[in-house]
């Protein structure tokens, strides 16, 4: 364990002292000033380099083998039911792995919530919008279409179907909605697109991808496994402009009535 740990540290502090050099020789050799409470600069840069040790050093030991652990057993013939009475392993058919999907909508769901980079989004895009927009509305909604994409994605990896058909009628669904969608929310809603693809989600749900492709018979980990990240980033863009659609419309109702009545 120890040396695990040492070796997650060296791994993060290598990729923290370029950032770190970056910074201070921006602020030293370009812009020439002393770098503001520089004691508590380096104390915040010890913190994130012992925070990244143990968030690393957990994936590694806990979540990676839980997704995996997961898909596994979601797809046992046992579970799944591919199992006569005789002891006959049954055709593949795309309902008995609904269990797969329901979880891959739940953990979706949860990992996109517990999500900092998403919750830091969600609170700048409330202040700059003078509380117009809800910080807890455009979090569910994002949940809801990383939740909604990484289902769909699950699906195909059990159905076997092409992976870029989803991809190009999802984005054609994003085009037209950026056609009609407020164009406050265009932008917030791209960028939350990519804010879900970060340390909390991307590890779980690719352990869920490469699990499940090792899975389900006929399925290849290196074709299958892979491209649920692609469904966690492009379903929450047409989630938040369906929230941001949807909140117009209701708008304009209420005011409608209102000057009815």
């Amino acid at each position: 364990m120890i040396f695990d740990l040492l070796y997650s540290l060296l791994a993060t502090v290598k990729d923290v002292v370029p950032i770190a050099v970056i910074i201070f020789g921006f602020q030293l050799l370009v812009l020439r000033r002393a770098i503001v409470n520089l004691p508590q600069v380096i104390v915040g840069f010890i913190y994130v380099i012992i925070g990244l040790t143990f968030f690393l050093y957990g994936l590694e030991k806990a979540l990676f083998p839980l997704g995996r652990l997961m898909a596994e057993q979601l797809t046992e013939p046992s579970f799944t039911g591919q199992i006569s009475a005789t002891g006959e392993q049954l055709q593949l058919h795309w309902w008995q792995y609904r269990w797969v999907y329901l979880f891959a909508f739940a953990i979706g769901f949860a990992t996109t919530i517990a999500e900092p980079s998403l919750l830091a989004v969600a609170i700048k895009a409330n202040q700059v919008s003078g509380g117009t927009i809800s910080t807890s509305g455009l979090r569910i909604a994002v949940a809801i279409g990383v939740a909604i994409g990484i289902s769909i994605g699950t699906y195909r990896i059990v159905s076997g179907t092409p992976l870029y058909w989803y991809i190009i009628v999802g984005y054609i669904a994003v085009i037209l909605q950026s056609l009609t969608a407020p164009k406050s929310i265009i932008a917030l809603a791209y960028d939350s697109g990519g804010v879900t693809t970060s340390t909390v989600t991307v590890p779980i749900v690719t352990a869920l991808g490469l699990g499940l492709a090792s899975t389900v018979p006929g399925r290849n980990p290196v074709l299958d496994g892979f491209g649920l990240i692609a469904f966690a980033s492009l379903f929450p863009i047409i989630a938040v402009m369906c929230y941001a659609q949807l909140s117009q419309w209701r708008t304009a109702r209420q005011s409608k009535r209102q000057s009815e009545n």
